[in-house]
């Protein structure tokens, strides 16, 4: 007899398809967006536009950081809270315990983020997603619909907020006479020296180390980069609580009855948000870590506020579009793919290492700029082809199957039929 007291697995018939075809567009977004960081230096990746680069890699390298850097983790950080409000409220509706069953979801989330960074890529985001995900839980899970948004923006600020604090703050002292300003250019000098040592320690390890060294080199950008969370998880917090009012709102299961929200996001918060990013890439297209400044900091602040107000327009245009008979089967054809997203993310690391890394074919820092793109759209196309067969075959991708046992602590059955 099936416990009705027992949180399970949605079935194919209660899933948003909008949902799935979204987060397969956001996939392509996010390999776009993480390629230049698996075929050469990570740290190196996170530095805006190349000042080295000429000609289509330069064009190339530019387009990404308007169109691309920035755009589509807010994105996909939307879609995790849509997915934890589609949860709870229907845990909610049938009056089944969710708190645990979600504790578990984000525990086993975190173990699949720690093999990633560990054992694959230091630049995973789903540690991130966990940590977060566990506050969104303890915290928020009963937050009125209405405060959603003003959660959501009010914590995506705070790193903006110290953000510019900060670039007022070196401004304010690299303005002093003496000592003060001597000290701050030289802990700045010694700063950008150490993120050239870092970058020089990861061109050695991923481009012609072993494994193990190569894993060693993970840990240690891991454990350099885990402490951004401190300042930047807020940011992914916030996103998550605005995904989150899409689902309880119904804006995402009932598009048209929130026309007026989608017409202004497709068409106002899309140039609004561009603008930004195109001031923040006149201001200062190169992040230069020997700078701490109110230039600086308010370049950054742009392109991070900037992009997730066009991860917001890129959603409205995706939920427009699955509106359209015509592209509504077009975007159909990412549906197989989002809906293994976690095998799909974790597959785009795995293949990208193997072919870049020393200790697989070895072409790390060989794949030119302008011909990343291109690898990207080939590989996901194959990830769509691969998605469909698996996806007509079995229920889970091999990534989500395992997600589901945590979660639910049973074996769900994995063919179809």
């Amino acid at each position: 007899m099936t416990n009705t007291n027992t949180l399970a697995p949605i079935t194919s018939a209660d899933r948003i398809q909008a949902l799935d075809a979204i987060r397969g567009f956001a996939l392509l977004g996010i390999l776009l967006m993480n390629i230049e960081g698996l075929v050469g230096p990570l740290m190196a990746s996170m530095s805006g536009v190349d000042p080295a680069l000429t000609g289509a890699d330069r064009w190339a390298d530019t387009a990404i950081y308007l169109l691309v850097q920035g755009k589509f983790f807010p994105l996909f950080s939307m879609l995790f809270g849509m997915g934890f409000a589609i949860m709870l409220m229907r845990a909610q509706a049938a009056g089944r315990p969710f708190v645990a069953v979600y504790l578990r979801r984000v525990l086993a989330l975190l173990v699949f983020g720690l093999l990633h960074a560990l054992l694959v890529w230091p630049g995973d985001i789903l540690v991130t997603y966990a940590l977060m995900g566990l506050l969104l839980l303890l915290f928020f899970r009963g937050t009125p619909q209405s405060r959603l948004p003003k959660w959501g923006i009010s914590l995506m600020l705070v790193p903006a907020a110290l953000t510019m604090a900060l670039g007022l703050l070196g401004s304010a002292i690299q303005a002093l006479p003496g000592d003060a300003s001597a000290g701050m250019a030289a802990a700045l000098a010694e700063q950008s020296a150490e993120m050239a040592s870092v970058i020089q320690a990861e061109r050695v390890a991923y481009g012609t180390g072993s494994f193990g060294e190569a894993t060693a080199q993970r840990l240690d950008d891991f454990l350099g980069m885990i402490g951004f969370i401190a300042i930047y998880g807020f940011f992914i917090l916030g996103l998550f609580l605005v995904g989150a009012w899409f689902a309880r709102s119904g804006a995402i299961a009932r598009p048209g009855e929130h026309q007026r929200l989608f017409t202004r996001l497709r068409w106002v918060a899309l140039p609004v948000g561009l603008a930004m990013v195109l001031v923040s890439y006149w201001l200062e297209p190169t992040t230069s870590f020997d700078r701490l400044d109110v230039r600086a900091s308010t370049a950054q602040v742009l392109q991070m506020l900037g992009g997730a107000v066009m991860a917001l327009s890129y959603l409205a245009w995706l939920v427009h579009g699955m509106q359209a008979p015509a592209t509504a089967r077009l975007l159909g054809l990412l549906g197989p793919a989002g809906r293994m997203a976690l095998t799909n993310y974790l597959l785009q690391s795995i293949v990208a290492t193997w072919i870049f890394f020393g200790y697989g074919l070895g072409y790390f820092e060989q794949l030119p700029r302008a011909w990343q793109p291109v690898y990207v759209f080939v590989f996901f196309a194959l990830q769509v082809a691969v998605s469909h067969w698996w996806m007509a075959r079995f229920r889970f991708g091999p990534a989500e199957w395992a997600w589901r046992a945590a979660t639910y602590l049973n074996l769900p059955a994995m063919r179809r039929g």
